[in-house]
């Protein structure tokens, strides 16, 4: 594939890339709808992910193609920039308005996309272009930005210019992820620890429900005003700022200052998810898969019963998966109503786990998953020449 880049890059531009570019995507192991309650995330780059091969111009524009998309575009250097629509482009062009914004010293350059992250799937595809020409711009032209600077302008980007109400960390996992480790990241303070993930035997099986997920938003805003709820309750008698500020015991004796059962079910979730992740933690610190996969099921069976955010799709791939004796653990990830679970199987038996989950799934849903393997990778990265012999 990345020699098939570089020489779609020359038919394209009549010229060879100069520079090549990688950005991952991320799946949330676990930790899931806590980040806006004070709590802990734990997600990890993915290996597949978007490619940038750019080379310079003397005509002061910066020129977007992609292989995926049939848009093409073109803006020029020093002009103000604005969204358009909803094209794919709007996300490097938004970058390049940040660093114009910065006074930082730009170039033309002629850019080609890949992406082989699945749109849509909720694996981070706009923060993996976002980011990967952040680091492509600011290589380049020397812009001396650091990676948490790189970081905030993408998430700038997503929340600011693209007009997006998202969180950090997707834009954290796909620039400080590392290879066999995932991130255990406070959103707040981005505080972070690379805890040692020794997969074995096993890699990420990765299910797409191909469920568009046209409830998330609205239910996200619900959780969110439910969860501030259930905060104003215990702030009658504790002194605290997030509900992950608690652990499970100390909510176990405020429990009754929340007299709505719904909101007592979603600030459980939330303060049983935030210990579930520093046990997550701890266990794979400790090459304990298995106690791992039992709190990735746990996790999945409280979105399910507790938050109420999985759905029929994403249960269907975790009770198949549950029936499987090579897979250890499964769950939903990301907002859910659709999107996609991961499931750590044995590799060995991946190609059998993924047509038997493929088959269960059509024949409870109506239509087919897509199913991907991955392992952990590394964060975003400039490609040097012998990764693309």
């Amino acid at each position: 594939m990345k020699n098939q880049l570089q020489q779609q890059f020359k038919q394209t531009y009549n010229k060879s890339a100069t520079h090549s570019f990688f950005s991952p995507g991320r799946v949330n192991l676990i930790g899931e709808h806590i980040d806006y309650n004070g709590g802990l995330v734990m997600p990890c780059a993915v290996t597949f992910g978007t490619y940038l091969l750019v080379a310079p111009n003397d005509d002061n524009v910066f020129r977007f193609k992609s292989i995926n998309f049939p848009e093409e575009g073109s803006i020029e250097i020093n002009a103000d920039h604005a969204k358009q629509g909803s094209l794919w482009y709007n996300y490097p062009t938004g970058v390049i308005s940040y660093f114009l914004q910065q006074n930082k010293t730009l170039g033309g350059l002629d850019m080609l996309y890949y992406g082989d992250i699945p749109i849509a799937s909720g694996l981070s595809s706009s923060a993996s272009i976002e980011v990967v020409t952040a680091f492509a711009l600011n290589q380049i032209f020397d812009a001396g930005f650091s990676k948490l600077d790189l970081v905030l302008l993408s998430k700038w980007v997503e929340n600011v210019f693209i007009g997006l109400n998202s969180g950090i960390m997707d834009q954290f996992s796909v620039t400080f992820g590392e290879q066999n480790k995932a991130l255990m990241l406070n959103c707040d303070t981005l505080e972070y620890e690379a805890v040692h993930t020794n997969l074995g035997e096993y890699v990420l099986a990765i299910i797409n429900t191909n469920k568009p997920r046209k409830l998330a938003e609205s239910k996200y805003n619900e959780r969110v005003e439910e969860c501030a709820e259930a905060l104003q309750a215990l702030k009658q008698e504790l002194y605290i700022k997030y509900l992950c500020d608690i652990d499970t015991d100390t909510y176990n004796k405020y429990q009754h200052l929340l007299t709505d059962q719904t909101v007592n079910n979603r600030a459980r979730h939330v303060i049983e998810e935030n210990d579930r992740v520093k046990l997550a933690a701890e266990a794979l610190s400790g090459n304990n898969l298995e106690e791992f996969g039992r709190l990735m099921y746990a996790s999945h069976n409280s979105l399910r019963d507790l938050y109420e955010v999985s759905g029929i799709e994403l249960d269907t791939v975790v009770e198949y998966a549950a029936t499987n004796p090579d897979v250890i653990g499964a769950r939903m990830t990301g907002a859910g109503f659709g999107g996609c679970a991961i499931a750590l199987v044995k590799g060995s038996a991946f190609d059998k786990f993924s047509a038997e989950v493929t088959e269960y799934y059509t024949n409870k849903i109506g239509y087919a998953p897509s199913v991907y393997k991955s392992l952990i990778g590394n964060g975003v990265s400039e490609l040097k020449q012998e990764q693309y012999a």
